[in-house]
Parts: C-alpha cells; structure tokens; sequence
C-alpha cells in the first residue's frame, strides 16, 4: 500500500466527492448527521466547490466555495456564509483549513470559529475533523469521510 501523496484542492475535488458527516455537541453526544456531494471545477479565479447537505432532519442547503492558490500549498476560500476569507495550508497529505462561519443556533446567527483538519488517505478517501468555536471555548466537532466517486 503506497501512502497518499500531497494534498490538492483542485486535484481531490475535481469532479464529484460524496462524504458522510456528523455533528457532535462539546459533550460528545451526536446532534446531527448528515450527507454531503461536492462537484468542482476550474474557472479563470480558481476553483469552485459546490456542496449539497442533505440532514437526517429533512433539511437541506448549499454552500458555494471560491478557492484559489495564494503560493504552493496555500489556498483561501469565500462562500456567502464566512465571514472574511478562510486560509488553508497542505502540508503533505494534510490541510488544515480556517474559517469564521455563520451559523444558525436557535433563533440566531452566530460567528463560530472553525478549524479543520484534512487527513487524505489511499483509495480516495479524505477524513475531516472539525473544532468548532466560539470565544475560545469549544462548542462541538463535526467528523466527515469523503470518498471520490468515479465520473
């Protein structure tokens, strides 16, 4: 078994991804599953990433990505619900990807704080673990297992 080589946003997401996902509370409990398919591509700013989050509640929405390459290894990201830009950086098969996001909690918006760790695999599969925080304080963990599917 050959180890996975270095991480790529464009080479990894070109095409269509599918993961599955949950969302722990700080406590560990699960509050929610979930279901993702993520198509990408190419354009004259970089790369688009499309995602489509379908829950086990019955809900659903879409996130819109605009990706680019700042210097080798290094990306940042906008989508509609981040505030500012999210920093990623590879190193080997790993990215660890910043963001402050708007989350819905309740009856309000929040900003929390995320932080995730790609750890890319053989076979196509990438693990995701994400801290989730507000003041510092973690709120939960959202996991995620993605695995290429073939176009």
């Amino acid at each position: 078994m050959t180890a996975p080589g270095p991480f790529s946003i464009e080479d990894y997401f070109q095409g269509c991804v599918h993961a599955e996902g949950l969302v722990e509370d700080r406590f560990g409990k699960v509050r929610r599953k979930f279901s993702v398919t993520i198509e990408g591509h190419s354009n004259v700013d970089g790369f688009i990433l499309n995602e489509r989050f379908k829950y086990d509640d019955g809900t659903d929405s879409i996130r819109v990505w605009q990706v680019r390459q700042t210097a080798p290894g290094q990306y940042e990201g906008r989508a509609d619900d981040v505030i500012g830009v999210a920093r990623g950086r590879a190193d080997g098969p790993e990215l660890n990807w910043a963001y402050t996001m708007r989350l819905p909690i309740g009856k309000r918006t929040w900003a929390i704080d995320f932080d995730d760790r790609m750890f890319l695999r053989n076979g196509g599969v990438m693990l995701n673990i994400a801290e989730m925080r507000k003041w510092g304080i973690t709120l939960g963990r959202i996991t995620i297992a993605f695995k290429r599917t073939e176009s």
